[in-house]
């Protein structure tokens, strides 16, 4: 059985893989002042809760773009289930092959999620993973991330809004009743919701313009359920894309 940790800026996703199927899939709030020990009660918590212990667990594996939390994480991995994660990062067997400037500046979160892309879905390949920030890749026929495009995230964008004018509300993110809002609150989520949308649409629609093919478009992430049913293109929704992708990563590598 395999431990997936996924670190992202806002939330922790772990999930447990057991020949090669998901036994659950739990959420963290992401805490930079955490200790090894907090993180090994709540990791332990989680296990309980789903029936499990720590002592089932014979490999795990880590992605992080926090790195000040990653050390932290494999600590109180170790403590819990005795083995010693994996931590996604060069030197990793992956099988894609990296055409940026520094490939070494590519966040392991997009890797694990192409790695699971090119094993599932046809080739080439745009996916967009919606946490803190908003993520779109691209990878062609060949295997190859290309590179891709960062995006303010939903949650950000709207905090960035509400934090920097006296008069706009701090609100929920409920699905607008239409684009043109008949008061404050509506207006607000028609404007994040409907922008967000229409923005992955012509980001996706101009990156297939450079790969010169029609593309499988993917989308994970905490945030993608509520974008992409406002979408105009057609989007896969893959809520597990980045932990399938570790749980292949492990295997590739493990000795």
């Amino acid at each position: 059985m395999v431990l997936a940790v996924d670190i992202g800026n806002s939330n922790i996703v772990l999930g447990c893989f057991e020949k090669k199927q998901i036994r659950f899939i739990e959420r963290l709030s992401t805490n930079k002042n955490s200790t090894a020990l907090e993180y090994t009660i709540l990791i332990k918590n989680i296990l309980e809760l789903n029936q499990l212990s720590g002592e089932t667990f014979d490999g795990a594996i880590i992605s992080s773009v926090v790195p000040s939390i990653t050390h932290t994480m494999a600590e109180a991995v170790k403590r819990l289930t005795g083995v010693d994660a994996m931590i996604v990062g060069p030197g990793v067997k992956t099988g894609l092959k990296i055409l940026l400037d520094n490939p070494a500046q590519l966040g392991s979160d997009r890797v694990a999620d192409a790695v699971a892309a090119i094993s599932e879905y046809k080739a080439p390949l745009i996916i967009i993973d919606m946490g803190t920030a908003t993520t779109i890749s691209a990878v062609d026929e060949d295997r190859s991330f290309l590179g891709g495009v960062i995006i303010p995230g939903l949650q950000v964008s709207l905090d960035s809004l509400t934090s920097r004018t006296s008069q706009l509300p701090n609100i929920s993110l409920d699905p607008p009743r239409a684009v043109i809002g008949k008061n404050t609150v509506d207006c607000m989520r028609s404007g994040i919701i409907y922008s967000t949308a229409s923005s992955i649409d012509g980001v996706v629609d101009r990156i297939e313009e450079e790969i010169g093919k029609p593309c499988t478009v993917i989308s994970t992430g905490g945030l993608a359920r509520i974008i992409v049913p406002y979408c105009r293109r057609k989007i896969i929704l893959d809520d597990l894309l980045l932990l399938k992708g570790l749980d292949i990563i492990y295997y590739k590598n493990r000795g």
